[in-house]
């Protein structure tokens, strides 16, 4: 039997409590842990039922992702290590009653609570109700556990949007998160919805206002509980774990790289110059699972709440600009199939071209294919996702035109209390990733995991996209031509010519 390295060796026995292990971070989380802390006890997830599938259902279908692939030819025995229980975070107890709450109080040693509402654009209710008060819920069950050695509150790295430099710390903040969960439940959502501006500033959305509050709520668990915070910048696909290039979702960079492959997304604002603040998911999970372990080796405990920002080193912070040039670049070598139309969008930071662009190639064309559909008798649906693509890329603008500098000390220090194998095993560090592979495979996981486009089906889009080029070519050249000519008319210059010319011959 192979030795345990000094991390695995921590978790080997214990029973780990995750909330949201049905989400992207989630399933990535289960998988890791399962696969390379195999001497775990149990992993205990709640789920809840889903487009009338039920909670057993859905974890047989998690099992069956690629992102399981390895397990099941390696080690399908640790499967049966998963107890998935009928949750969910918006109900007290989570939704656990009886011998499943029983079960999670007597037996968990680590809880990675993740669950919450990632919409940017959702509406204050929900998302105090999901990230805060869920997160209430989450910290009432874990007080009742007897054999509890970390509690590892999953926030953002953006939450505490209106400081210069994010240090890592809990923040005061004016509002008090006790006081907005009681108002949410009494307040109806017309007349939230009407005081939320007004509430969030300087938030740009309730996702970070609520997960801010939420940071409060668990440091003020400190002095009797073993709580941890771990702040994640933007999620982006894994380097290599479980798979290269996993994702399974549209949120943040993912969708702008897809939309833009598509020819949907055709301009954004972003201010090209400045440092993206992105983190792969294996990384970022691989740090979570470090967190426990470096809580419990230390000599004394802190003073202050352990925080950790979960970022990247500034050397491996490339701009966006730099992004989009190679992600324009590789997805002309690696097509997405039937794109609505020629990949060449861009952006800018000058908002009225970009909303010239935005009505000229966004808008213009949504509306005319949805009268193509509405005439041919189909359903019509391209107004609607061109609607939710703006909303998405206003709420984006946000942390794609500031310029962020977080400061993750405590983070990097993790580097020196590991083993080599637990550096090898549970990879942070990011500085021998070659960053144009890694887009390489963000782009082609995009493709197979979320769109579904297997690759064999590269020839067939390749093809696609010269049509489109000579599309958008000649449109661009029709376009431009019938300008040119209303304006010669506008202005008389075809009058003058014709009367010019006729006079020559004469």
């Amino acid at each position: 039997m192979t030795e345990l390295t000094p991390v695995q060796e921590y978790y080997k026995g214990k029973t780990v409590f995750i909330t949201g292990a049905s989400g992207f971070m989630g399933k990535v989380l289960v998988e890791k842990l399962l696969y390379s802390c195999s001497a775990l006890k149990e992993v205990i997830i709640i789920v809840r039922p889903k487009r009338g599938k039920s909670p057993e259902v859905r974890l047989e279908e998690m099992f069956k992702l690629p992102i399981f692939q390895r397990i099941r030819e390696e080690k399908p025995e640790v499967l049966k290590k998963v107890t998935s229980f009928h949750g969910d975070v918006t109900y007290e107890n989570l939704g656990l009653s009886g011998d499943n709450l029983k079960h999670v109080i007597d037996n968990t040693n680590i809880v990675f609570h993740m669950a919450a509402t990632l919409k940017l654009e959702g509406n204050l209710k929900d998302a105090i109700d999901m990230n805060t008060s869920g997160t209430r819920r989450a910290l009432d069950i874990a007080k009742q556990m007897k054999g509890l050695e970390a509690f590892v509150h999953v926030s953002t790295a953006f939450c505490n949007c209106d400081q210069e430099i994010m240090f890592e710390k809990v923040y005061e903040y004016p509002h008090k998160p006790d006081d907005l969960m009681r108002m949410v439940e009494w307040m109806d959502v017309k007349t939230l919805d009407t005081i939320t501006p007004e509430l969030l500033k300087p938030h740009p959305n309730t996702y970070t206002y609520s997960k801010r509050l939420a940071e409060i709520l668990v440091r003020d668990h400190y002095e009797t509980m073993p709580v941890i915070i771990a702040r994640p910048s933007i999620v982006t696909p894994s380097v290599q774990e479980p798979v290269p290039g996993w994702v399974d979702n549209l949120n943040g960079p993912t969708g702008v790289m897809i939309g833009a492959g598509k020819g949907v997304i055709r301009s954004m604002i972003c201010n090209g110059e400045l440092r993206s603040e992105i983190i792969p998911v294996d990384m970022a999970i691989n740090g979570m699972i470090l967190l426990p372990y470096r809580f419990n080796i230390m000599e004394k405990r802190p003073q202050y709440i352990p925080v950790f920002n979960l970022t990247v080193p500034e050397a491996k912070k490339r701009t966006w600009k730099w992004i989009m040039d190679v992600g324009r670049d590789l997805g002309m070598k690696y097509p997405f199939e039937i794109g609505l139309w020629y990949p060449d969008g861009n952006m800018s930071t000058n908002k009225i071209y970009h909303w010239f662009c935005v009505v000229m190639f966004m808008w213009l064309p949504a509306y005319f294919i949805d009268l193509l559909l509405f005439l041919f008798g189909q359903r019509r649906f391209m107004v609607r996702v061109q609607t939710r693509i703006a909303i998405g890329l206003e709420m984006l603008q946000f942390f794609t035109t500031r310029s962020w500098d977080f400061k993750s000390k405590n983070f990097e220090q993790i580097q020196d209390v590991l083993s080599s194998q637990d550096k090898a095993i549970f990879k942070i560090e990011m500085n021998d990733v070659d960053d144009y592979e890694y887009l390489r495979t963000c782009i082609l996981g995009g493709r197979q995991y979320v769109m579904k486009e297997p690759l064999s089906s590269l020839p067939r889009a390749r093809t696609q996209l010269k049509f489109l080029y000579f599309l958008d070519r000649f449109c661009k050249f029709t376009f431009l031509a019938g300008m040119l000519y209303w304006l010669c008319s506008k202005f008389g210059i075809i009058e003058f010519l014709r009367t010019t010319s006729m006079e020559n011959v004469k």
